[in-house]
């Protein structure tokens, strides 16, 4: 699948692997990564962060295979996800900046397009969690109050 608001076609040669288990030269059990990941989180990183963190430092390809869950099921199941869905999340972190920045340079043009933009894939994605009810359903992208949401 495309882009929505620019030319890339998406991640070449990105796939899983075929099997499910974890590979043969993982040693670390299920518990031991369980217990990395909710370490990671109560120190209050990400679950991107984490993968990376797994995958970086501690040699582990993919905590699903290992553990038998996903790293985001894993924290919620413990009260640790975080309120709102991490993408969503960045994107209207990045909204904010533009209307920072927009504050102080009122003539950037483009800066005014790309916060349509930016604030259009917000919107589209806040639809696709509240119908998927990853959020709630009376959440709304409001940009008055996104500056609270996102400190």
């Amino acid at each position: 699948m495309g882009r929505m608001h620019s030319n890339g076609k998406g991640m070449s040669s990105s796939v899983l692997p075929y099997k499910r288990e974890a590979p043969a030269w993982v040693k670390t059990t299920g518990p031991d990564v369980e217990e990395l990941i909710i370490r990671a989180a109560k120190k209050g990183q990400l679950p991107s962060q984490i993968g990376a963190l797994l995958r970086d430092g501690h040699g582990i390809p993919l905590s699903n295979a290992v553990t038998g869950a996903k790293i985001v099921r894993l924290l919620k199941s413990r009260g640790l996800a975080p309120e709102i869905p991490e993408d969503l999340y960045f994107l209207v972190k990045k909204a904010v900046a533009i209307r920072k920045h927009l504050e102080r340079n009122r003539s950037d043009v483009d800066a005014k397009f790309r916060l349509i933009l930016v604030e259009s894939r917000v919107h589209r994605l806040s639809r696709y969690y509240r119908v998927n009810k990853k959020i709630a359903a009376s959440w709304k992208y409001d940009s008055t109050t996104a500056s609270t949401l996102v400190a």
